[in-house]
């Protein structure tokens, strides 16, 4: 016998901790939790990140530059597949958020619904029934899945669109109203700021040189 045949095994069957069993056992009456304090109470929880009552790490680090992570859209998502294989809309009919809160699939309507094209199981046979989805974004393979069975599509934009001023229904999803202007625009006219340069340096007004008054001489004349 080798010792690694031994040890092989050392540790895997460990005996548990039995604590509150007597002072004897050397954890007895307080169980390891020691003399009073939050941990040695019933029901407590640390916050993640908790660091003792000290200044968190994630507020003693720097913050720098612009993030937007807090104006981020969140939906509520509904796979297409999942439409289909509820009782609900087994055999078509309208699909809107009033619908979906009505049948389970989302919670309410504190966030905009996005409907996406995942058939799941339905996948190799298509979709077989008529819809006729109103939702605030759809993506482009619901809409092909959908008008290809018969169905229709509405897309009523979320606040971001309407701000923009995008219509999601027409191909052309540009904005219309821009809040910002292009990076990449095309060059403007600056002659006027030229001329107003090249206007530096002369009379008032008349544009003449500016020199000696005539009649007066220096004295070296």
């Amino acid at each position: 016998m080798m010792i690694h045949d031994i040890t092989a095994m050392a540790g895997k069957y460990k005996k548990r901790k039995r604590i509150g069993r007597g002072e004897s056992s050397g954890w007895g009456k307080t169980s390891g939790r020691g003399h009073k304090g939050a941990k040695s109470r019933s029901g407590y929880s640390a916050k993640k990140a908790f660091e003792g009552g000290q200044m968190p790490f994630f507020r003693r680090v720097a913050k720098r530059g612009f993030t937007n992570a807090q104006f981020r859209t969140e939906f509520w998502i509904v796979n297409l597949g999942s439409i289909i294989q509820h009782p609900s809309f087994a055999s078509g009919g309208e699909v809107n958020a009033k619908k979906l809160i009505e049948a389970g699939l989302i919670r309410d309507d504190s966030r905009p619904l996005k409907v996406l094209g995942d058939l799941g199981e339905n996948a190799e046979s298509g979709l077989s029934v008529k819809l006729d989805i109103t939702a605030n974004r759809v993506t482009d393979s619901v809409r092909k899945i959908v008008t290809g069975a018969g169905g229709s599509v509405n897309e009523t934009g979320t606040r971001r669109d309407i701000v923009r001023g995008i219509d999601r229904n027409s191909e052309d999803r540009t904005p219309t109203k821009l809040t910002k202007k292009p990076k990449n625009r095309a060059a403007k006219d600056f002659s006027h700021l030229m001329e107003k340069k090249d206007g530096k340096g002369k009379g008032k007004g008349k544009g003449e040189s500016k020199g000696k008054p005539e009649g007066k001489k220096s004295k070296k004349d």
